[in-house]
């Protein structure tokens, strides 16, 4: 599977256009979406709903890199799981923070092309300092 679009849509995403994103997905019923703007939600109305409610809270971003942890591809399934490096102006604040999210994605086939079916981001991308895998451990 080929990454590179669907690193565009985020990009995309972070100067609050969600479109890009809601081309890739899957427009089905079993599609899934958690983000840190809200609970998880099912099904393409709720994932459209709340593609748009994000991507309104991003501006001026961009997503400066990807960085691949694992893929796992089968026939007509494959998920991927990334550290994403953003920058944006997020939820109004003053000024662009940086950040970090650990995304994992699930795309499957449909009609030959490859689509999101799921999609979980939050900013957990570093281990907690009284954690088993503090930086000094590994």
């Amino acid at each position: 599977m080929d990454r590179t679009e669907y690193h565009s849509a985020a990009d995309e995403f972070s100067r609050g256009n969600p479109e890009p994103v809601k081309r890739l997905y899957s427009h089905r019923d079993d599609v899934t979406l958690a983000n840190p703007f809200g609970p998880a939600v099912r099904g393409w109305t709720q994932v459209s709903q709340a593609l748009d409610f994000a991507s309104s809270r991003f501006s001026n971003g961009q997503v400066k890199s990807f960085e691949l942890l694992a893929e796992h591809e089968v026939s007509d399934q494959s998920t991927i799981f990334e550290i994403e490096s953003w920058k944006a102006r997020v939820s109004g604040r003053e000024g662009v923070s940086t950040f970090q999210l650990r995304v994992t994605s699930t795309f499957r086939r449909e009609g030959g092309t490859w689509k999101l079916v799921h999609r979980h981001a939050d900013p957990i991308a570093t281990a907690h300092p009284d954690g088993p895998l503090r930086e000094s451990s590994r």
